[in-house]
């Protein structure tokens, strides 16, 4: 496997499908790990949804401690603290399986995730000893506090205080913290807080029985209403100088750390969604019959399960791709002398662009996704009756957990441009390149071949219009660009797309070498589809982003290199959904 790509480079090199890896490539341990985690949501979550909807008390916490009986709750951790130490990549296929879990999936995403990995990552021999192998058991459970009522996104200034003892042996907690997953159970709180005036948070580890902490009553939501959500007050809280996790002021810089993580992973929970919600959708589809015949027969309906699988198999692609990546920067780093807790936070740390890109397009996806199957199932998808209801309620928090989708675009950016300006990545090179290509006659260079040549030079394409944009927009707007949001947004959809688009070319190109272009016809059309629709929405996020900060002849030379960039392909749009709707019509599932 090469080491070869970084974070942010997928958009100025050129990367082989055998670069990368696909979930086609899973081993047969990998696999068992999977139906372990199919089989545990089957036969212990589905049957007790409504129960676990009503917050029935005691059985959240039974659950999410059966998992971890499991080994499910310590597919991170390493072995000698009582884990699985599974690689990157095995964790996210298991918070894929348990995705399709609904509030199940919440409470165990937090506490394995935001939970559990401060201290695994962060923490002292003593901590780590102390408390990682009853996380990992499911003995305890974790939750994790940051969020103030009066800092949401902007987390660093939360107001909650610590305060040294005069004999230096503890600090003293006062605050209010707010959207607190697992909070009504949680054994263990990581605790975000400021001591004096210091710029930066720093945090703490709290158990939960410890005297002054209270909680308000279960918040009531839209959906996952079975996660307990609470606000937790911390009065006077004494928490001894040995519970505070790593040094001071790092609570900021870990808590974006673990936000990375969150991303990614609820990128791989939400993808597990999706492929329920499409399996739900095709059965009822194939069920249902309306004038004479099943729905899955009319057009319209075929549409939606092909578009349905269309975004949910390029997220796929993407979600994997990055997850190899990101194990190969641990092992380099590894390999050159650092231990394995800061390796996995600096291979992390260096795709966190593509952990904020996975998390915007996978929460979309499945708001995507669900909205379509209420609309399959018509009025019985507006029933409780339906599995798909409770689908729609739970996907919603998703565009806004791990940091709002809005604040995530403007991340993408940022950090790619951060990374830039450090040297580590050149991006100023290639768009120069890009400039002065716009002022010159097209060169005629070798067309791909094969059955997705089309897509290969469309591909090129898309990364030539991030380079001029964003390069553009650095170059007109310089330092005012961090507030053009708008602009922002704009470069950062034409990036999520790109990256999705490449993920599912390198998959499927993969496929074609392994097995034949035959084999992979289904997989050939969605990849077509998608490039065809990505090239106009590339167009317009590009098109509204020149024509926010450039005029006269400088706007219309780069709108004249975006027609160029985005011509697309003619592609059957409705030949080739037609084609994957029939496989999952045929399937009765989604099989892809």
């Amino acid at each position: 496997m090469s080491t070869a790509i970084k974070g942010g480079e997928f958009i100025i090199k050129d990367v082989h499908h055998n670069d990368i890896f696909t979930p086609e490539e899973w081993s047969e341990e990998q696999l068992m790990i999977g139906q372990t985690c199919d089989d545990f949501i089957i036969q212990e979550i589905t049957p007790l949804l409504d129960r676990i909807d009503k917050m029935e008390e005691g059985l959240m916490p039974s659950l999410v401690q059966k998992a971890g009986e499991l080994g499910m709750l310590g597919m991170s951790v390493p072995e000698e603290l009582g884990g699985m130490g599974a690689d990157f990549k095995t964790s996210l296929l298991a918070t894929e399986r348990l995705g399709k879990g609904h509030s199940f999936s919440v409470a165990y995403g937090a506490h394995t995730g935001i939970g559990t990995l401060p201290i695994l990552y962060y923490g002292t021999a003593e901590q780590k000893q102390r408390y990682i192998p009853k996380l990992a058991s499911g003995e305890w459970k974790a939750a994790y506090c940051l969020t103030e009522p009066s800092s949401g996104s902007d987390a660093n200034s939360g107001k909650t205080k610590a305060v040294l003892s005069e004999d230096g042996k503890h600090y003293t907690l006062d605050g209010q913290k707010m959207w607190i997953t697992n909070g009504g159970f949680a054994d263990l709180f990581t605790v975000f807080a400021k001591i004096g005036d210091d710029k930066n948070l720093t945090a703490f580890i709290v158990e939960a029985n410890s005297e002054g902490i209270t909680l308000n009553p279960e918040e009531k939501k839209l959906g996952i209403k079975g996660s307990s959500t609470r606000q937790v007050f911390f009065n006077g809280v004494k928490v001894p100088v040995e519970n505070m996790l790593s040094e001071r002021e790092n609570g900021f810089k870990i808590a974006l750390n673990i936000l990375n993580i969150g991303r990614i992973k609820l990128a791989a929970g939400v993808l597990g969604g999706s492929k329920q919600s499409i399996t739900d959708s095709v059965r009822y589809a194939n069920e249902r019959e309306q004038f004479g015949r099943s729905i899955s027969k009319y057009g319209a309906i075929r549409y939606k399960l092909a578009e349905q699988a269309i975004r949910t198999f390029v997220v796929e692609s993407a979600i994997y791709r990055a997850g190899q990546n990101i194990d190969d920067a641990i092992a380099d780093l590894i390999a050159g002398g650092m231990d394995k807790e800061k390796a996995t936070l600096k291979g992390i740390e260096q795709f966190a662009a593509e952990c904020a890109i996975l998390k915007v397009a996978g929460s979309e996806c499945l708001d995507y996704v669900v909205d379509e199957a209420v609309q399959i199932y018509g009025g019985m998808g507006y029933s409780a009756e339906s599995p798909v209801e409770r689908s729609y309620r739970d996907s919603r928090i998703n565009r806004i957990f791990e940091g709002t989708n809005e604040i995530n675009r403007m991340l993408i950016v940022d950090m790619i441009l951060r990374r830039a300006m450090k040297g580590e990545l050149d991006l100023m090179g290639p768009a120069m390149k890009v400039a002065g290509e716009l002022m010159s006659i097209p060169e005629m260079t070798d067309a791909p071949e094969g059955p997705l040549a089309e897509e290969r030079t469309a591909l090129a394409g898309f990364k030539k219009v991030v380079l001029m944009v964003a390069g553009s927009a650095v170059q007109k707007l310089m330092q005012t660009l961090s507030k053009e949001q708008e602009v922002l947004m704009n470069i950062a959809d034409i990036a999520i797309l790109t990256y999705q688009a490449e993920s599912a070319l390198l998959r499927v190109e993969k496929m074609i070498e392994k097995g034949g272009e035959a084999a992979a016809s289904v997989q050939i059309a969605i990849v077509k589809t998608f490039f065809y629709d990505a090239a106009d929405k590339i167009a317009k996020a590009g098109k509204d982003a020149v024509l926010s900060f450039a005029e006269g002849d400088e706007a219309r030379m780069m709108l004249t290199g975006l027609k160029r960039f985005t011509k697309g392909s003619a592609t059957n749009p409705k030949a080739t959904r037609q084609l994957i709707a029939q496989k999952i019509i045929d399937d009765n599932e989604y099989k892809i």
